[in-house]
């Protein structure tokens, strides 16, 4: 799939296409079913298949005094949107001038004079141009007068519950801590991504070294709690013998055994001590809730606690659990009342 950073980048003779345009924040099912006809329209008709995206996302330019966390990076936002086919992705830059086009000339501009439009198929939900004046009405007249066809795609709601898939479902089921049911909405675990930096290696001197990342940069974050998921090292070349794809226990909190205030993810890769990874941008895909943080009377029943769940999290992800560390066992801070279950 190619990428196109800006107008400027969409190649002189590119010739007719089948165009869409959206967010696409986490490209969930109800984004991939117009993904899927945007290719199939696009397959159909011998043309070239594009998706319109924006960056960074319109909330942050009009609002950044609120803040507001992208379900995925643009980078997983592109890895996605090429898995669904398309040939193409063109990624303009949001700004506040930009927004002040009118819906007309937004289209007349990036669809037919750019892209070449021959089909626009958009969601029943679509909004663009100045103040999102813009809808699917707007685009079947402009579609008629500019002369391109547009094709609508309806909602499709999911069937247990009938409510629309939509990116606003999967940050409330992250902020209940449902990985599991925020994967089943995008169709795919949830992940959040970022560089390993170093920590205070408490995990290490329990027996379980940890891959720390901060949480304030990495994308929506679940609620603090213990999970089962996947440390991904997308750059990695395996010659090593290590997978670039290995199962993990995660943790999400702000480590009170140890009177911490920084909220990070901190995933410890089963029966591994030996892996270097400071430095290295990784990806942690969130399988499975285990628990949510919980109080224990002392270090000996965290540890307790943190064997069954690694135990547990290799059920979960199907693979063989690894023998259970033998840690040194540190001594709890004089000042901490309880000893939570963090590393």
């Amino acid at each position: 799939m190619q990428v196109w950073r800006g107008a400027g980048e969409v190649p002189a003779d590119l010739g007719p296409t089948v165009a869409t345009l959206g967010i696409f924040d986490g490209v969930h099912r109800g984004h991939q079913v117009v993904l899927a006809a945007t290719v199939a329209e696009a397959e159909a008709a011998g043309l070239t298949s594009v998706a319109v995206t924006f960056d960074p996302h319109p909330a942050t330019v009009h609002r950044p005094e609120e803040p507001f966390v992208l379900i995925s990076s643009l980078t997983d936002r592109l890895e996605r949107l090429a898995g669904t086919g398309l040939d193409a992705v063109l990624v303009l830059d949001y700004t506040l001038e930009f927004a002040r086009a009118t819906p007309e000339e937004f289209v007349r501009r990036y669809l037919v004079e750019l892209l070449h439009a021959h089909v626009v198929v958009v969601g029943e939900d679509v909004r663009f141009g100045r103040a999102n004046t813009g809808d699917r009405r707007t685009m079947a007249e402009l579609g008629r007068r500019l002369g391109f066809g547009v094709e609508i795609i309806e909602d499709i709601a999911h069937p247990g519950t009938g409510r629309r898939w939509s990116s606003t479902w999967v940050r409330e089921l992250l902020a209940e801590g449902d990985v599991a049911g925020a994967a089943h909405v995008l169709g795919r675990p949830h992940r959040v991504r970022g560089v390993v930096v170093h920590g205070a290696k408490r995990g290490r001197e329990l027996g379980y070294p940890t891959a720390n990342l901060h949480a304030d940069d990495l994308g929506v974050v679940p609620a603090d709690g213990v999970y089962a998921g996947w440390l991904i090292r997308p750059e990695h070349a395996p010659h090593d013998g290590t997978s670039k794809r290995l199962p993990a226990a995660v943790s999400v909190g702000t480590n009170p055994t140890f009177h911490g205030v920084e909220r990070t993810v901190e995933a410890y890769v089963l029966g591994r001590t030996d892996l270097d990874l400071y430095g290295e941008e990784v990806v942690v895909e969130l399988v499975e809730r285990l628990r949510p943080m919980v109080a224990f009377d002392g270090i000996p029943a965290l540890l307790d606690q943190m064997a069954d769940d690694v135990v547990r999290s290799a059920q979960i992800l199907g693979v063989p659990a690894p023998q259970v560390p033998g840690p040194q066992v540190p001594a709890p801070p004089a000042a901490a009342p309880r000893a939570a279950d963090r590393r």
